[in-house]
């Protein structure tokens, strides 16, 4: 008995096929027709889920953000009132609970690069975009935010004095670091995930004077 493709199936098959499309061509070979083809779906297929380039783009900006949380995976991180510190060797200036946000981030972070790089480089032509185009810029930003919060509740926890401030302060710090490499000058150079404890480390610190 043939499966059934139901309506989900077939986004999810659509926008995984201009994921993998931006990755490979840019924001220049994502048309409707190439997703068709590389989706293995009839033609017309893609302009009938996403008739305009618009809704297209942010159907795709959607799963991009699915696709991001799988790989990131909030839920490995502590929970904003932990205080038990993981398993292992810790630094003994640093407060537990934030032994515990350093573990989690690194695990996160490290996985994405190493794992999934095809994503970053999807968020860059899909933020680049948006700074052409003011109605995906109010999306894109909007989708971006089921990120930032739960940080920004995190940092608190942590013992953070300034949370939105410090918040910025650590995305600009993770998005630098994956721009370099994922399409920076050290695309060669993944640092593992015990540099990034130390890295994320040295950030908490700095930033909460301890």
């Amino acid at each position: 008995m043939a499966t059934r493709t139901t309506g989900s199936d077939r986004g999810e098959r659509i926008t995984d096929a201009a994921l993998a499309l931006l990755a490979e061509r840019g924001m220049r070979g994502l048309t409707h027709r190439a997703v068709d083809e590389r989706a293995g779906l009839p033609q017309g297929s893609t302009s009938n889920y996403a008739r305009t380039r618009q809704s297209l783009l942010e159907a795709t900006v959607r799963r991009l953000a699915e696709r991001e949380s799988r790989v990131l995976a909030p839920g490995e991180l502590p929970a904003p009132t932990a205080s038990a510190a993981p398993p292992g060797p810790s630094d003994p200036s640093t407060p537990p609970g934030q032994d515990a946000l350093i573990a989690g981030l690194a695990l996160a972070l490290h996985r994405y690069l190493t794992d999934h790089p095809e994503l970053l480089i999807c968020r860059y032509e899909l933020a680049l975009e948006a700074t052409r185009r003011p109605e995906l810029r109010a999306f894109f930003d909007a989708t971006g935010r089921q990120f930032r919060e739960p940080l920004v509740a995190l940092l608190t926890a942590a013992g953070s004095s300034e949370p939105e401030r410090h918040t910025l302060s650590l995305v600009a710090w993770c998005e630098g670091l994956m721009f370099s490499c994922a399409a920076g000058s050290y695309s060669r150079s993944v640092p593992s995930e015990a540099e990034l404890r130390t890295g994320f480390g040295e950030l908490l610190r700095g930033m909460f004077g301890h």
